[in-house]
């Protein structure tokens, strides 16, 4: 059976960040994962994590000076992109997260070539660092109907830099929502990129919200993973319909929901 680990990026959000953590412990996940959580004091979100017996398993590396969704691929930005990683680096070792997910950015067109190649020696560098942490890289590709221009947008494209950059601790983040927009075939691309797929993550497609809408079965898409051999944890990162308390339902078959 699935395990399932709350974004609080997207859920529980009618309450601070820190009370996040509590109300996902007491609607019956195991897991967080975090986006942006530098506003508060690190301490203070381990202090949390612990209290309530949780995985924490990771955050993102900031937005960019100006807001950008990320660095990591945008060519003359390497130095800016370290910046980021490294206060990443920082605070996800001082919270004890597994994994920071290094986004790419959006580049023009005419600029995406060049931007590969920026992104696969960025990511090398920052693999290396990672490493010395235990912790794990993470890319993901990001649909570019929500993100035009996007600098990683599919899982193939994903893959190819794994081989590239060649480092252990590089995996991909595989979110079932953007791969749907990006081209579908879930399952058999889910199934083709495994051995470098390190997290999945879901939520209704088109709408964003609960996985129990839309496009896309997801109690088969479960039923995939468990037969596939997947051991990790499912990343709720989806849009709550209204308070996330009330739209668990979907998750009560695997133990997810207020007792």
């Amino acid at each position: 059976m699935p395990r399932f680990a709350a974004n609080l990026g997207y859920l529980f959000t009618d309450r601070p960040l820190l009370q996040r953590f509590g109300a996902a412990a007491a609607a019956g996940f195991k897991a967080v994962e975090l986006q942006f959580p530098y506003e508060q004091p690190a301490s203070a979100v381990r202090r949390e994590i612990e209290r309530h017996e949780l995985k924490i398993l990771g955050i993102n590396t900031p937005l960019g000076p100006a807001a950008e969704p990320g660095l990591a691929g945008v060519p003359g930005r390497e130095r800016d992109f370290d910046a980021l990683f490294r206060q990443a680096l920082d605070y996800a070792a001082s919270i004890g997260a597994r994994a920071i997910h290094c986004m790419s950015g959006t580049v023009p067109p005419q600029q995406q070539a060049q931007g590969e190649d920026v992104f696969v020696a960025n990511i090398a560098r920052a693999a290396d660092l990672a490493r010395e942490k235990k912790i794990a890289i993470l890319i993901e590709p990001i649909n570019r109907r929500d993100r035009p221009d996007y600098l990683l947008s599919r899982p193939e494209q994903a893959a190819a830099h794994i081989a590239r950059i060649d480092r252990p601790n590089v995996r991909m983040q595989f979110d079932f929502y953007h791969v749907q927009i990006e081209g579908g075939d879930l399952m058999m691309r889910f199934a083709r990129h495994q051995r470098v797929i390190g997290h999945v993550q879901v939520a209704a497609v088109p709408t964003r919200t609960e996985p129990d809408e839309g496009e896309v079965n997801f109690p088969a898409i479960f039923d995939m993973l468990d037969r596939n051999g997947y051991a990790g944890f499912v990343g709720c990162e989806y849009k709550p319909r209204r308070r996330t308390e009330d739209g668990l339902g979907w998750a009560k078959p695997y133990g997810i929901g207020l007792r």
